[in-house]
């Protein structure tokens, strides 16, 4: 089956989970993000499984073009109406160099993801994410929600 991807200078995005490097983005959302501290491995091996696409973002060394995580997110869909967008990253050492601009409009014009409703939730991010067409709820009254476990 094709995966797509997608390079730009030493750097690579693609949806192929199975090169996603489970120990960097585990070890991200455990203990940097501020919206999955604590998640444990098998509940991040789980949502990738379970998630309709996930895209990686690598360095590729110039030298031995070996691979090296730097970024992740994914998006869970029905494929059909609704997206939702979580666990977006990039590793600080690669932060501002227009990564996480990149990642953003790949995603957000990926064909399979325009959908009538394209959402996600941020604390910090309202400014960065605008610029890829979110904006507040319309309606927020609209929405509800369930806490479970680990929610915040």
């Amino acid at each position: 089956m094709y995966k797509a991807c997608w390079e730009y200078r030493d750097y690579l995005i693609t949806m192929d989970k199975d090169a996603l490097d489970l120990e960097v983005i585990h070890n991200f959302l455990s203990n940097e993000s501020y919206w999955s501290k604590g998640i444990s491995k098998e509940d991040v091996i789980k949502s990738i499984r379970n998630s309709a696409f996930c895209f990686g973002m690598y360095f590729i060394d110039p030298i031995d073009k070996k691979r090296k995580q730097i970024g992740f997110a994914r998006v869970i869909s029905d494929l059909v109406t609704h997206a939702y967008l979580q666990d977006v990253f990039i590793l600080a050492p690669y932060r501002n160099k227009g990564l996480g601009n990149w990642l953003l409009n790949t995603i957000t014009n990926y064909e399979e993801l325009k959908l009538r409703r394209f959402m996600l939730a941020t604390d910090d991010g309202h400014s960065f994410y605008s610029k890829f067409g979110f904006q507040p709820l319309d309606n927020p009254n609209f929405f509800m929600q369930k806490k479970g476990k680990g929610a915040i």
